[in-house]
């Protein structure tokens, strides 16, 4: 998944090997929508990651799907 353009993606090097995680996490961006493709809710994600906020969770898969490289 490219991520640029999202302004909820940071890479930084040398965290999480330089893959594009959550700004201020280290969870990675991409872990978000697996999570959707495999059917999980934003609370679902959330109970997983519960410093990830719900809306941040929605607005990522919003953005994948908004540049079409998430399966509805």
């Amino acid at each position: 998944m490219d991520w640029t353009g999202c302004d909820l993606v940071e890479v930084v090097e040398g965290k999480v090997g330089g893959r594009p995680v959550v700004k201020g996490t280290r969870i990675p961006a991409d872990t978000v929508l697996i999570d959707s493709e495999l059917g999980c809710t934003a609370e679902e994600t959330h109970r997983n990651f519960p410093t990830l906020p719900i809306e941040t969770i929605n607005k990522l898969v919003a953005f994948a799907h908004k540049n079409k490289q998430l399966v509805p």
